[in-house]
């Protein structure tokens, strides 16, 4: 038994947070490559159809992924340790193979309909391999490291933007240097899918904190009922996810056109900014909490968003994402811990409750941002009549630089909403921390 096998434990704990990385790697890449190659599908399946409303149909159905995420977060995460951390990973592993030839096959399914419908199956199914890989990946690292949740949570989502550089810079290579097909990106997909599903094979994975504390099944179910406080995090949840994967979920679409470069490498920076910030969350954590951390993020991130709305050139559009970087990088991951350190005897269920919250969010916000590109594109050409007779060159940049700015703006309120819900959130903590410490302090040794 080696230093990373605790006595008496049969599992590797070094493998084990390596192969949640590696699915979590995987569930960024297949958002990286599914944004990245979202204007090539608007081109191809929608824009002949209905150019009016592409933008609207590519938001929906990029969307229907972040269902899939959330519908299959809900169910897996109460029976975690019933399914088995192991099983759920090895689905996940299943469904980032199965999603992508799904929306690869999508184009020869005949009639529009048919198109549609299979590219929606497809982005459902790669959801699930995400929401499967949110549902056992969190829990365990909360499991495996329990007295270093903010920290060790951070480093395994730091994968996640490192999943989104490597897909957003195989998007470009593959569009730009290899001129291959959006098939060709989508594919990539499958390839850490089969290797971090075959490593899984080879591990045995540990049950989750609350099964680990004892707590029975239905008190794990009832523990966010029987604590009215732990229904403000998914509402927080719903907004720190609109803040940041529901803009990284847009870049393509709405700024490829508008700043001189693909928006893909505008998240591709965002991401490395953030792979290497959220190495330093535990650190920050120590000195101000997870509330005041998260509260301190919300102002990078409203003035980013605001700033990328109006960006107009590579270094505007960087400048701006440097700040929205810094504001989004801690938001995720130090939620999760932050509701697995209140409220542990929760264990994946809290957890799952949290994430599905975010998922829901961005099903909900991203075809809104859609339909507000699409609505500001026709009034700025004056109408659908003339936004469908405008040809490439400067009066159609105009109008797709106008649609873009007023779809960043509207998302760049929430960072202002944060701000407020934070930092009460931290301020009422804080008073209720000093006060139990006064009594405890007056209670003398006997407390």
């Amino acid at each position: 038994m080696n230093s990373d096998q605790a006595a008496g434990d049969r599992f590797n704990r070094r493998a084990i947070f390596w192969i949640c990385a590696l699915a979590i790697f995987s569930a960024a890449l297949s958002f990286s490559l599914r944004t990245g190659v979202s204007g090539a599908i608007k081109a191809a399946l929608f824009d002949p159809v209905d150019p009016t409303h592409s933008g609207e149909m590519i938001a929906t159905a990029l969307g229907y992924s972040f269902l899939g995420f959330a519908i299959s977060l809900l169910i897996i995460s109460p029976l975690l340790d019933i399914i088995g951390a192991k099983r759920v990973i090895l689905l996940a592993a299943v469904c980032y193979v199965a999603g992508p030839l799904l929306i690869i096959a999508s184009p020869y399914a005949g009639a529009p309909g048919a198109v549609y419908g299979l590219l929606t199956v497809g982005m459902i199914v790669s959801g699930v391999a995400w929401g499967a890989t949110e549902a056992s990946i969190n829990p365990v690292t909360a499991a495996l490291y329990a007295d270093d949740k903010t920290h060790r949570l951070n480093v395994l989502h730091a994968w996640w933007p490192a999943g989104i550089v490597a897909g957003g810079l195989s998007s470009v290579l593959i569009f730009q240097q290899l001129h291959l097909g959006w098939q060709a990106a989508i594919g990539l997909i499958c390839v850490p899918g089969v290797v971090f599903g075959a490593w899984a094979l080879t591990q045995t994975f540990p049950k989750t904190e609350s099964t680990a504390l004892g707590v029975p099944f239905g008190e794990m179910l009832a523990e966010p009922f029987k604590r009215p406080t732990f229904w403000i995090f998914p509402a927080i949840m719903f907004l720190t996810a609109s803040t940041e994967l529901a803009p990284g979920s847009w870049v393509d679409v709405a700024l490829s056109q508008t700043v001189g470069m693909p928006g893909i490498l505008v998240l591709v920076y965002v991401s490395a900014v953030m792979f290497v910030m959220r190495h330093f969350a535990g650190v920050l954590e120590h000195r101000i909490a997870d509330m005041g951390l998260l509260w301190v993020c919300t102002v990078p991130a409203g003035v980013g968003l605001y700033l990328l709305s109006t960006a107009s050139s590579p270094l505007t559009a960087l400048v701006a994402a440097t700040l929205w970087a810094f504001g989004v990088c801690f938001m995720w991951p130090t939620m999760l811990a932050a509701v697995s350190r209140r409220y542990s005897r929760g264990g994946s269920w809290a957890i799952g409750i949290v994430g599905f919250a975010g998922a829901m969010a961005i099903y909900f916000v991203l075809p809104e941002l859609g339909k507000i590109y699409d609505h500001a594109k026709l009034k700025a050409a004056g109408g659908e009549a003339a936004f469908a007779a405008l040809t490439p060159g400067p009066a159609l940049s105009h109008v797709l630089a106008y649609a873009a700015e007023k779809s960043f703006k509207t998302v760049a309120i929430i960072p202002v909403v944060l701000f407020v819900v934070f930092g009460a959130v931290w301020l009422i903590e804080r008073r209720l921390g000093r006060k139990l410490g006064e009594r405890n302090l007056a209670a003398g040794p006997q407390a």
